[in-house]
């Protein structure tokens, strides 16, 4: 099969996180108003909850079969046979999940408390069963799935505006949330034809997969667990409320951090090939530019939303949230440690076989989240969420550079600090000017924003930062091949 280049993966997939960026960016700030905290973090509770039944009915096929797939998809009949074995897995464990979920739904109060809500979020397990979206990534097909994506965000955003009218809209918020999210799977299902034979190929061998899809499967529980576990414990510790404030928090925190990781989501693939084939000067490259890039995006990042997280809040959510701003500076640091835990685990132990190490670190996070959880939630709240969330987070860090010190300590010292600092110390300033002028929420925003991130890209121009030099050369030469073009 074709190999695509990894630079227009790269692009397409900046496409689709820009899409991730633009949709809440203009239904949140609606939607929150609308809702209200009690309403959004309802629905978010229900997501919350709902992911826990989504992990154990995918077990860790998401992550394993990209790997997987990646490896022989220059052979279609064992391509062909392995999706097929995985999709059945995949589609077994969807038919206990819901057995379990239906139990839970009728027997746990706080759940049946909104049983339209949890019916229609759990849609997802099933969408997400009959996507495969892990094979579109085997393949790279990262133009189709961008597509894709984009034109059903489109239509849920049309129909948000249409049909979220009141408080206690909560179900159809919901509901469109699923279409923009998973429903586009569907797509993906009929597909999929035009990559792999539908015919049953026989001579299916599961047991070959199962020993690593546990060890993802385990990865995913620890992921799940304290990416959630703070949503679900505030809503049966707090309120609606309080959840509704930690979610406006994350909700930022989300988006940015699907900028900082869209580098590493094309990777995994091209990481596993080259692995496979022996290339692993490439594969250290690769890796060793991504550590780099993470860094000269993520710092500037958390910095500036730490600095305007108040007018980030008021503009996105309205001034009803106040109770987010604290937990949203505490969390903003995980912008930085989990891009570079996303490159150094599944961008890079993963592809070298060490799932294991990924997993005994999420399994650290993990601990040590639900532990400060349950001592600083019912003191602090969201904010105490927050800071469990990022102490967990630094756990994770903390057990992959260990596993990796001796490959990726390089790319780490190569990290011009000095630089990046001095950069981000003197946009900070100028951009902090702004604050000064009164001009409201959303013009503070844009007008910091242009100082603050165009300082710091002359900056680390003029101090010749290589990445940042090479990634506008690159910029320049596209530019002018288009206009040649022309």
């Amino acid at each position: 099969m074709k190999k695509k280049s990894l630079k227009l993966n790269f692009i397409m997939n900046a496409i689709l996180t820009m899409s991730q960026f633009v949709f809440p960016l203009i239904t949140f700030p609606y939607i929150s108003r609308v809702l209200q905290p009690a309403g959004t973090g309802m629905v978010s509770f229900a997501t919350s909850v709902v992911a826990y039944f989504c992990m154990f009915s995918q077990l860790g096929i998401p992550t394993y079969g990209i790997r997987a797939c990646a490896k022989v998809r220059d052979d279609k009949e064992t391509l062909s046979r392995t999706v097929q074995e995985l999709f059945l897995i995949n589609l077994i464990m969807c038919i206990f999940t819901y057995i379990a979920f239906f139990i839970a739904l009728f027997t746990v109060s706080r759940f049946s408390q909104n049983k339209p809500l949890f019916l229609i979020i759990s849609l997802t397990i099933l969408f997400n069963a009959i996507g495969v979206e892990w094979l579109y990534k085997a393949l790279e097909q990262y133009t189709y799935i961008t597509v894709r994506s984009i034109i059903f965000k489109f239509v849920a955003l049309i129909f948000m505006f249409l049909l979220v009218k009141q408080s206690n809209d909560t179900v159809v918020y919901g509901a469109l949330s699923i279409l923009a999210a998973s429903a586009s799977n569907i797509f993906n299902f009929f597909h999929v034809h035009k990559y792999i034979q539908l015919k049953p190929i026989g001579n299916y061998k599961f047991r070959r997969h199962l020993k690593a899809i546990l060890i993802f499967f385990a990865m995913s529980c620890a992921t799940t667990i304290y990416t959630n576990l703070d949503t679900v414990m505030l809503g049966f510790l707090k309120t609606d409320v309080d959840v509704g404030y930690y979610n406006a928090a994350v909700k930022i925190k989300n988006v940015l951090l699907g900028v900082v990781t869209s580098l590493g989501t094309v990777l995994l693939p091209r990481a596993s090939y080259y692995v496979e084939h022996d290339m692993m000067d490439e594969f250290y490259r690769v890796a060793k530019k991504a550590i780099h890039f993470v860094f000269l995006l993520a710092t500037p990042l958390l910095v500036y939303f730490m600095l305007f997280a108040k007018e980030g809040i008021f503009f996105l959510s309205g001034s009803a949230y106040s109770g987010a701003i604290q937990p949203m500076q505490i969390i903003m640091p995980t912008l930085l440690l989990i891009g570079l835990t996303n490159i150094m685990g599944i961008q890079m132990l993963v592809p070298l076989g060490k799932e294991k190490t990924v997993l005994y670190s999420e399994i650290a996070g993990a601990i040590v989240d639900l532990i400060l959880n349950a001592i600083l939630i019912p003191m602090l709240a969201s904010s105490g969420a927050a800071i469990g969330t990022l102490v967990a987070e630094i756990v994770v860090f903390a057990v992959q550079y260990g596993a990796l010190r001796s490959m990726v300590t390089e790319a780490y010292r190569k990290v011009r600090y000095g630089t990046l600092l001095l950069a981000i110390l003197i946009s900070s300033l100028l951009s902090l000017l702004i604050k000064l002028c009164s001009l409201g929420n959303f013009f503070t925003l844009c007008f910091s924003a242009m100082i603050y991130f165009g300082v710091y890209a002359v900056i680390m121009t003029l101090l010749k930062e290589p990445l940042v030099l090479e990634i506008e050369g690159q910029v320049w030469s596209m530019l002018k091949n288009k206009l040649k073009g022309n």
